[in-house]
């Protein structure tokens, strides 16, 4: 099924099942945050383990810190 043809069906429900498909989509959106959120903190445990992890109260290490990873 692609997008528009998913677009059309959602336009065809009931306002109680598009009421109820947003609650799904709302609760599978905070699911999948809060997973991105744990492997990330798993990652950064990794990386404190390994000694990779680096702590900076610098401003400007920090900024390049984060732009060289992005």
């Amino acid at each position: 099924m692609i997008f528009s043809d998913l677009v059309e069906t959602v336009k065809s429900l009931s306002i109680d099942e598009k009421q109820g498909l947003q609650m799904l989509l709302k609760q599978y959106l905070r699911e999948e945050r809060r997973e991105k959120i744990y492997e990330n903190f798993k990652l950064a445990q990794a990386e404190e383990q390994s000694g990779n992890l680096k702590y900076s109260s610098n401003i400007n290490e920090l900024k390049r810190s984060i732009f060289c990873h992005l």
